[in-house]
């Protein structure tokens, strides 16, 4: 037996040459790694030393390094500053919204079109909630804005039944339904495709034996077919909380204005405006990377949460 200082390091060879080994014999899977592998460092790991501007008064033309130093001053500014609430909170509430009603949409959609045993009409339900994901951010924006208006089609039925006409998109109180909504019928279809895969591996004979105990299609649902997507489930809703802060600016600001500003500004806006549009880079950098840093927190613990009490996880 070998000697417990020298056990680490024969494991540490063991485990390089069984992944010698492995690129050997799978050596076309690696090659079609690659690309990815340096899309990633590209574009996500080599920027990030661009972060540093989050505590520097950054100049271009004095560039990263030679600017000056400043610590903390930019997070200061913004955890004092007077959109820092109104940005947490509008990112909070519709985040916590698409989550509420838009993560379990694609489940419902997958379990009512598991139940369906007319093919074509299934196929036909599943083209047109996928289509909606194929259309461009900036036409689906257009069609939000002719359908609020107030002469829109909304407003056409909302003066049908009597009611007043105005532009829902010009109304504070509407943003957040008008966004959230729109993003679950955008989405819905899409989402569908994973949890309709997920079905396809649940074994058939736990069906076949809940049929013998006597139990309907709702039963079998309850009991087979949703603890059988639980764990997909489970590894979506970690993704999407550690996706929390991060609503879609291009969205946000295709569809707002300044008189939406109230329900409408969240973080990612409020960086857009900063950085590009009032030039300030050190301090939208700063919110950006306080944004992140939320998210990873987020992620963090919802991984933990998850394998503490329903031992599944990312990792």
């Amino acid at each position: 037996m070998l000697p417990k200082s020298i056990q680490p390091s024969t494991r540490i060879k063991k485990s390089r040459a069984g992944l010698l080994r492995d690129i050997r014999s799978n050596k076309l899977l690696y090659v079609m790694l690659v690309p990815v592998l340096l899309y990633y460092v590209v574009f996500h790991y080599v920027p990030m030393y661009g972060a540093i501007i989050a505590f520097k008064d950054f100049s271009p033309r004095l560039g990263i390094w030679g600017s000056d130093w400043v610590g903390f001053e930019h997070f200061q500014a913004f955890f004092t500053g007077p959109y820092f609430w109104r940005t947490m909170k509008n990112t909070v509430l519709i985040s916590f919204y698409q989550l509420l009603f838009g993560f379990p949409a694609p489940i419902v959609l997958a379990l009512l079109l598991n139940e369906v045993k007319h093919a074509l009409f299934k196929r036909t339900v599943q083209t047109v909630t996928y289509m909606p994901h194929f259309i461009s951010l900036i036409v689906i924006c257009g069609i939000l804005k002719d359908f609020t208006s107030s002469e829109g089609v909304i407003n056409d039925i909302v003066a049908f039944f009597g009611g007043t006409r105005e532009t829902f998109l010009l109304d504070p109180s509407f943003f957040r339904t008008i966004y959230v909504s729109s993003g679950i019928w955008q989405n819905i279809g899409w989402g569908t495709i994973i949890f309709l895969a997920a079905l396809t591996g649940i074994d058939q004979e736990q069906y076949e034996a809940a049929r013998i105990d006597g139990a309907g299609r709702w039963k079998q649902m309850l009991n087979v077919t949703l603890p059988g997507l639980m764990p997909m489930i489970i590894i979506l809703l970690i993704l999407d909380i550690g996706r929390m802060m991060n609503v879609g600016f291009e969205k946000i600001i295709l569809l707002y204005n300044p008189g939406t500003y109230e329900t409408a500004d969240v973080i990612s806006s409020y960086v857009y405006r900063v950085g590009l549009q009032d030039f300030n880079y050190s301090f939208s950098s700063a919110v950006g990377l306080f944004n992140a840093a939320i998210n990873f927190a987020l992620l963090i613990s919802s991984n933990w949460l998850s394998r503490k009490f329903n031992e599944t996880s990312l990792w």
